[in-house]
C-alpha cells in the first residue's frame, strides 16, 4: 500500500510532462505538416544522390 504514495504521484508527474510537451510542440509548430515530409524523399532528384 506504501508503494502507491510513490507511484501515484510519479505516474501524475509523468502524465503532466508528457502533456506539457505535446503542448509545446503543437504551439511551437511542429505538427503544422505532417504529409510534406513523408513524401518529400519522392520527389528528390536522382541525378544528385548517385
Amino acid at each position: 500500500m506504501s508503494v502507491l504514495f510513490i507511484v501515484l504521484p510519479l505516474a501524475t508527474l509523468l502524465v503532466g510532462a508528457a502533456v506539457l510537451a505535446y503542448v509545446w510542440s503543437a504551439r511551437s509548430g511542429q505538427m503544422d505538416d505532417l504529409d510534406t515530409p513523408a513524401v518529400r524523399m519522392l520527389h528528390d532528384d536522382e541525378a544528385g544522390g548517385r
